[in-house]
C-alpha cells in the first residue's frame, strides 16, 4: 500500500488534492478515481467501468491516433499487457480518447493495430467522455489547431490500474521502467 501512496503522492495530474504516505491501514488520503461511465469501444461494442472478462484494466487517457507522446505510452502499454500474458496474466487495456473527431470508432482500431497491438480504444460523446476525465482527475486543455490534423490537446500521461470491476487500484507514472509496471500490475492481478 506504501507503494501506491508513493506513486499516488509523485503521479497526480495538475489541481489534483495532493496525497501522503498511509500511516496505519484507515488513513484514505487519496483522491476519489474512478466511477461508473459508459462509452464506446473501437469494434462499436458498449463498455462499461467493469471488465466483460473481469480482467484487471490499464486505462489511458490520449490519442489513438496521435504522433506525440503518445506514440511512446500506448506500446509501453501494450508491451505491459504482452509481458503480463507472457506471465499468464491477461489485462485490458484501454485508451479513452481525449479528441473523439479525431478518434472514431472506425479510426481507432487501425491507428492501435499499427504501434500499439492489443490495446482497445474508447470513444463516446463530448458530454460522455468530459464524464470519463472528470472521474479520473484528467484535464484536457486545448493547446492548438493543426492546420492539418485539427486540435492538439494537452491530456494526462498515467497509466491507471483498476480491478475487474473498474475500481481504482493505483496508477503508473509514465517515468516508471517496464518492469516496474509489471512488478506492480502482477501484484494487483494476483
Amino acid at each position: 500500500m506504501r507503494v501506491a501512496a508513493l506513486l499516488v503522492a509523485l503521479a497526480l495530474p495538475a489541481g489534483a488534492q495532493q496525497a501522503t504516505l498511509l500511516t496505519d491501514a484507515t488513513d484514505t488520503p487519496f483522491p476519489s478515481f474512478g466511477g461508473e461511465w459508459a462509452l464506446t469501444d473501437h469494434h462499436g461494442q458498449a463498455r462499461t467501468q467493469a471488465d466483460p472478462a473481469g480482467r484487471v484494466q490499464l486505462l489511458f487517457f490520449g490519442y489513438a491516433t496521435c504522433e506525440a507522446i503518445c506514440t511512446v505510452a500506448l506500446p509501453t502499454m501494450s508491451d505491459l499487457a504482452a509481458d503480463l500474458a507472457a506471465e499468464g496474466i491477461e489485462v485490458a487495456p484501454l485508451v479513452v480518447t481525449v479528441d473523439p473527431a479525431r478518434d472514431t470508432v472506425e479510426s481507432m482500431g487501425p491507428a492501435l493495430a499499427t504501434y500499439a497491438p492489443g490495446l482497445t480504444g474508447l470513444t463516446g460523446s463530448e458530454e460522455s467522455l468530459a464524464h470519463v476525465r472528470d472521474l479520473f482527475h484528467v484535464e484536457r486543455t486545448l493547446l492548438f489547431e493543426e492546420p492539418l490534423g485539427g486540435a492538439v490537446y494537452a491530456h494526462g500521461s498515467h497509466i491507471f490500474v483498476l480491478d475487474g470491476d473498474g475500481a481504482f487500484l493505483t496508477l503508473l507514472p509514465p517515468i516508471l521502467a517496464p518492469e516496474a509496471m509489471v512488478e506492480i500490475v502482477r501484484g494487483y492481478a494476483g
